[in-house]
């Protein structure tokens, strides 16, 4: 019951960054009709403002060492605690959720530029085509990343109220022994929240409702004098904050590289198209439930049975689901036919 609660816990905080990934991917199809494989440079690109305000924080001089009596010795300290102490150290040990803060309006502004810039320009092209240039795009900035922040993973560090392991084990009653990271469960739990607050506002803002109605028919929308398409670009912004504070929020767990987006773009898609495309709770659902297979699989017990299952379960599910349900789970009727 132990290994079955941690490979859980796992799979579904796997699955949050395959789901939140997914709805971003998800919200601009069903929008713009566009297939943005650039969406996962976007999580990326979270994460690498989660380094840059981390560098930020930690700008140092070299200052004598007064530990070291026998010999001059230095050390680098970072400004903040020279001009402010242990305050300015507490800065720097809450670098990540203050580039939360950070990454919200510099992805919007990204997202903006992104769909401004060169997306509204194939609104209109084959799907094929959209693949193509966001691929391409995708490829452009993470070149761009690496050739900033160099081709090596940089660890970020969560704060240290939440830097050790929480007693899930006597929580649910089984092992005291069992823990698992807090910055886990507060990625978990942070990820829900935030599909909660997009779904709410689709639902229940007037905003939202007029893109769902968009989403349904934009031509009639149209009709009605509300310009869709400048609440859809905004809808696209959204989705970049979305990734964005996705990839800030899951540096402490996994360090970014250059590479960071496109390991989690292709299963993403992969989520998409199970989800069905176009379907916002599809793409959730279908988020958390390979994330929590793809946990399972890769249990030692189960690869001794089918070496490398974990690396493939992810396909041959959505194989499976495909040729059972074409659309996905909860896809809609004429959205890819």
């Amino acid at each position: 019951m132990d290994a079955l609660l941690l490979q859980l816990l796992n799979g579904l905080d796997k699955g949050a960054a395959y789901a939140l990934i997914a709805l971003g991917l998800t919200l601009v199809f069903g929008t713009l009709g566009v297939v943005n494989f650039a969406h996962g440079a976007l999580f990326m690109l979270g994460a690498f403002v989660a380094v840059s305000v981390n560098e930020l924080l930690t700008f140092s001089k070299r200052v004598k060492d007064e530990s070291v009596t026998f010999f001059d010795a230095y050390k680098e300290q970072p400004y903040l605690e020279i001009w402010l102490g242990d305050f300015g150290s507490a800065i720097i040990d809450w670098s990540v959720p203050i580039a939360i803060l950070a990454a919200i309006p510099i992805m919007l502004l990204i997202g903006l530029a992104m769909e401004r810039g060169l997306i509204r320009h194939f609104y209109k092209r084959s799907h094929a085509e959209q693949i193509l240039v966001t691929f391409g795009l995708a490829i452009v900035i993470g070149e761009i990343v690496k050739a900033t922040f160099g081709a090596n993973p940089i660890p970020q560090s969560a704060p240290e109220i939440v830097s050790g392991a929480a007693p899930v084990g006597a929580l649910f009653g089984l092992s005291e022994a069992l823990v698992y990271p807090w910055w886990r469960l507060v990625y978990l739990f942070s990820s829900l929240a935030i599909i909660g607050g997009v779904f709410a506002f689709l639902q229940f803002t007037t905003y939202g409702m007029v893109v769902r109605a968009g989403m349904a028919d934009r031509e009639t929308v149209g009709l009605l004098g509300i310009n869709i398409e400048r609440r859809f670009t905004i809808v696209f912004g959204i989705a970049a904050i979305v990734a964005g504070v996705a990839g800030v929020m899951y540096t402490p767990i996994l360090p970014p590289d250059y590479n960071l987006g496109m390991n989690f773009l292709v299963l993403s898609f992969v989520v998409v198209v199970v989800g069905g495309m176009g379907s916002l709770p599809g793409a959730v659902a279908a988020g958390f439930l390979l994330g929590v297979v793809q946990s399972f699989a890769s249990m030692g017990a189960v690869k001794e049975i089918v070496p490398g299952i974990d690396q493939i379960i992810i396909y041959l599910i959505a194989v499976a689901i495909l040729l059972t349900r074409p659309r996905g789970l909860l896809g809609r009727k004429g959205v890819m036919e």
